[in-house]
């Protein structure tokens, strides 16, 4: 009886074991979630072109979906486009007649070190640049470059603030904050916030 329980436990840690190698392997291969979409196109036209964990549209509501698992964003207008790295927050939100109106995103999976956070920030800036965006605000809200005095503001904690806009088509908003944690005080971390939407920011605020 003993050999036999042996046996079956055997078996047991075996198949166990197979199926947590099979689930590293497929998480391995599985493709990185992306969410594609433009401003304006209905909100279940998004979920199905993409694959993503944004929830169904409520309808009649006036909310939003919030996916459940990192993806990136791919900003699908044929002029204007551009695709960020994977984010674990991305909230995609939609009128009362279920069609987008902006989307909310951290382009990052966790909170990184500085010199990362600005390769992502450069990354962006240049996909903007090469697609028709222009920064505007500048004069109250200069470019966030990678210089030694840029860097210096985003470690106190400024959290400088810039703005792009196509004409009178989209407008976007993009800041770096500072992430410390009370307990490790000394480790460094940022966060990136990207906020895209039809224009907000009015003409006497540029």
């Amino acid at each position: 009886m003993a050999k036999a329980k042996r046996r079956w436990c055997a078996k047991l840690l075996g198949a166990v074991l197979a199926a947590a190698a099979l689930w590293l392997l497929y998480a391995a291969t599985r493709p990185i979630d992306e969410v594609q979409l433009t401003i304006g196109e209905p909100y279940e036209q998004v979920r199905q072109r993409s694959r993503s964990t944004l929830p169904p549209v409520e309808p009649g509501g006036h909310w939003g979906g919030v996916v459940t698992r990192p993806a990136k964003l791919r900003f699908i207008d044929p002029q204007y486009g551009f695709t960020t790295p994977p984010a674990k927050f991305l909230s995609v939100a939609y009128d009362g007649h279920g069609n987008v109106i902006s989307i909310r995103m951290s382009p990052q999976v966790k909170t990184l070190p500085l010199n990362e956070t600005m390769e992502i920030v450069t990354d962006l800036q240049n996909q903007l640049l090469r697609g028709g965006w222009t920064r505007f605000r500048v004069v109250d809200d200069p470019p966030i470059e990678n210089t030694p005095s840029v860097k210096a503001r985003i470690r106190r904690c400024e959290a400088p603030t810039e703005f792009w806009e196509v004409a009178t088509k989209f407008q976007l908003m993009l800041d770096v904050r500072c992430f410390r944690i009370d307990e490790n005080p000394d480790d460094e971390r940022y966060l990136i916030s990207i906020s895209l939407s039809t224009p907000w920011v009015s003409d006497d605020a540029r």
